[in-house]
């Protein structure tokens, strides 16, 4: 009988060969890793609630792995097709993101597990966009582009011949595993020598950097990785002090006594030597290493209200420095509860339920009151840790590490059945699945205490 790898295993096998390549490519990013490290440490040290809270959840086991990469794709061949190598990883597409609301031309997608125990085992994600080479508004420069990127396969052969035997056989054999991590990685490999000369990258990157980006290299080159922080404040206070670049600001929401949804920082984008057709020299930036803070998940109530706050927040804070923007945000954000047990009562954040030992032991509680079976300590409500992005954050980081400031050209413009047609699939509602895992766990601590 023939045994095949889980994509749980292959998908942990792939995000270690990424996170090797990205140190060895960018060296400044095992630097990061490093401090990361040095301040998790540090704050479980000295926060030792949170540390037996992370060690009762599972999640100090998945501290230390990177939970999410990015690159970005030109054409909807190369999307499809990345649908299906991230398949065979466990990873679905979850959330449609449109960043032409903050001037970026693509609109994206996360390929991530979607179940609990995957997301335990390793919750590596990566935040793809297409770009949208209809928002390009010269026809000439939109069809240049469009033939360049037509005339690449940024997939190896033997990584197309190993997709097709995971869908054919469903699953992959260990020596076939080995082999597709190997290929696969090489679709998110840095390449310096251009696709294109330099008059065309000048052309493209004139539009907008991030076209260039996309369009004139030889395939969607990783841009970043992303380590998880316990403290992304004491992370961004200490990047100048290890030598790198912070960006101007933490995106996101405020520091918080219960984090939401994420935060998100980096260093900012090195500038690389580039060798252009024609053996014309240059140089890009492109990739940057980024570091982020994850919180409890938000409902459909709590994300309005998260994204009226930061709408009025962002009038205040356009032009200030990171203290004096954080401070602004903290002020505005004050009108958000700050208690777990009031984002539970006023249905704000998601919450995984479980009966506790002394539920367990009780004989029969006939009882629908959860608030109140949490009272009297027969059950629990732990937050849901939010395992998604947030647009104007990934703009935000966009737009500070390719530069360019905000193209009201391309504001407005969601589609997403058009991002669905080109993926071949239909992308998965976020908050659905956040709602589902809050429903069954609720039903299953009733029926457990119940009995």
């Amino acid at each position: 009988m023939t045994t095949y790898l889980s994509c749980d295993e292959i998908r942990d096998r792939f995000a270690g060969a990424m996170s090797a390549m990205y140190q060895a490519e960018v060296p400044q990013y095992a630097t990061l890793l490093e401090l990361v490290e040095q301040v998790n440490r540090e704050t479980l040290a000295n926060h030792p609630a949170l540390a037996q809270r992370l060690a009762e959840g599972g999640e100090l086991e998945r501290l230390g792995v990177e939970r999410h990469g990015a690159i970005r794709v030109g054409t909807a061949g190369e999307l499809a097709m990345l649908r299906r190598l991230f398949a065979v990883m466990g990873m679905y597409p979850v959330g449609y993101y449109d960043l032409s609301e903050a001037g970026v031309p693509v609109h994206s997608t996360a390929f991530r597990p979607v179940e609990d125990t995957a997301l335990a085992r390793n919750p590596f994600r990566i935040f793809t966009s297409l770009l949208r080479l209809e928002l390009i508004e010269d026809p000439n420069l939109r069809e240049r582009a469009a033939a360049i990127l037509a005339a690449r396969d940024i997939f190896t052969p033997g990584a197309r011949e190993l997709i097709d035997a995971h869908e054919r056989q469903g699953g992959l054999t260990e020596s076939q595993a080995e082999r597709f991590v190997t290929e696969a990685i090489e679709t998110f490999r840095w390449h310096r020598d251009a696709t294109v000369d330099l008059d065309t990258y000048h052309a493209l990157h004139t539009e907008h950097r991030l076209i260039a980006d996309v369009v004139c290299f030889r395939g969607p080159h990783i841009n970043h990785l992303t380590p998880r922080t316990l403290d992304i404040d004491a992370v961004q206070q200490r990047m100048p002090a290890a030598g790198m670049d912070p960006k101007d600001v933490i995106e996101g929401p405020p520091r918080r006594n219960c984090p939401i949804l994420l935060r998100q920082t980096s260093f900012k984008a090195l500038d690389e030597a580039i060798r252009f057709a024609g053996e014309q020299q240059g140089s890009h930036t492109a990739r940057f290493g980024e570091i982020e803070q994850r919180g409890i998940a938000l409902t459909a109530k709590g994300r309005a209200l998260y994204d009226r706050l930061l709408a009025e927040s962002r009038g205040r804070t356009t032009g200030l420095d990171n203290a004096s923007h954080q401070q602004v945000l903290a002020e505005v954000f004050a009108d958000f509860p700050d208690d777990e047990a009031q984002l539970r009562r006023q249905g704000l954040a998601f919450f995984d339920y479980r009966p506790t030992a002394a539920g367990k032991a009780a004989a029969g509680v006939d009882s629908r009151d959860m608030e109140a079976l949490i009272e009297r300590g027969l059950a629990t409500a732990k937050p849901m840790t939010y395992e998604d992005f947030l647009p104007v954050s990934a703009a935000g980081i966009f737009q500070s590490n390719l530069g360019g400031g905000q193209s009201e050209a391309y504001e407005g413009n969601a589609n997403r059945g058009a991002f669905e047609q080109a993926l071949g699939a239909t992308v998965i509602d976020e908050l659905a699945l956040y709602a589902e895992r809050e429903s069954s766990s609720y039903r299953a601590t009733l029926q457990a205490l119940a009995q």
